[in-house]
């Protein structure tokens, strides 16, 4: 390290910024400022730790071994920073800052909208940013630092140690098809009659679709899909040209007004949560933890929120 300078709080905000866009120009758009204010800034940080934070390769920039080690350091302290702002400012009486928040879509019927106005009762001065996406993206912009919380299908495997949840809601798949061109059970459709037909389900960035294919596979059971859509209202719409058996969420609200359309229980069910995630290895900033007191009081009242002991 240079004797008598110290690391600028401005120079970890742009190390961040590149790491987390993997490209000088688009931290530089992010952060509004010249390219080469980004370059000079990362240079005299490498030099006051004395290596190199950044690798260039054939598909980029990425983190160098010592870039690696400094990511979660920098992310803290940048934190720490926004807490100790967010904090000074509540003292005032009023909570100002930004909240990010991210979600998956059939979401309308759950506490998320319900929380959501409610927490902007109480802090008008919050900036809520609401990004939507499917499950393993949004999932991972949350461990990066990038969303403060979101809701996402919960995924096979356990959640990542420093990653807490609630529960949002519980639901179960169900297939979605038009009596008049398939044939099926009037009580429930077992997967191997599924299997038989043409299928439409999510794409596999889809938090759901991993639970499809395991349950087929689990039968040993190989479907051919013939349309995927992570918008049930666009399954819903295949459905209607007969191209095959939807498999979608039952609480989608999507489903609420099928027309000629049926819904039937899938054998073996395919259950799923939803659940609310964000980071819990850090101090929460202030905008996260009013909004995460103001959830627990919403799900509290509906009786929801409890996580399962495996993560899903």
């Amino acid at each position: 390290m240079i004797e008598g300078r110290m690391v600028e709080l401005r120079a970890l905000t742009y190390f961040v910024a590149v790491a987390e866009e993997e490209s000088f120009t688009r931290a530089a758009a992010r952060c509004h400022v010249a390219q080469p204010s980004i370059s000079q800034q990362i240079s005299l940080l490498e030099r006051e730790l004395g290596e190199p934070l950044f690798t260039r390769t054939s598909k980029g920039i990425v983190l160098s071994a010592g870039g690696e080690t400094l990511l979660p350091y920098a992310r803290q302290c940048l934190a720490l920073l926004a807490e100790a702002k967010a904090d000074f400012i509540g003292r005032n009486g009023l909570l100002k800052g930004r909240l990010t928040f991210g979600t998956v879509t059939g979401v309308e019927h759950t506490c998320v909208p319900d929380a959501l106005g409610m927490y902007h009762s109480r802090y008008p001065g919050v900036e809520v940013v609401v990004t939507e996406g499917t499950s393993a993206p949004l999932l991972s912009m949350v461990g990066r630092g990038q969303l403060n919380a979101a809701v996402i299908a919960a995924p096979v495997d356990p959640l990542p140690d420093d990653i807490g949840a609630d529960v949002v809601h519980d639901g179960e798949l169900v297939a979605v098809f038009d009596p008049a061109r398939f044939d099926l059970p009037e009580d429930s459709v077992p997967l191997s009659t599924v299997a038989e037909h043409p299928v439409i389900c999510y794409t596999t960035t889809s938090g759901l679709r991993p639970l499809i294919d395991s349950a087929f596979e689990q039968q040993n059971l190989k479907p051919f899909i013939s349309y995927a859509a992570n918008d049930v209202r666009l399954q819903v719409a295949f459905a209607r040209q007969g191209v095959g058996i939807a498999i979608s969420a039952s609480t989608d609200p999507a489903l609420d007004d099928l027309g000629a359309l049926v819904t039937r229980p899938l054998q073996p069910s395919i259950p799923f949560q939803k659940v609310l995630v964000w980071r819990d290895d850090l101090n929460p900033s202030a905008p996260l933890r009013a909004f995460l007191e103001v959830w627990h009081n919403v799900t509290a009242v509906a009786g929801v929120g409890s996580i399962t002991t495996d993560g899903r």
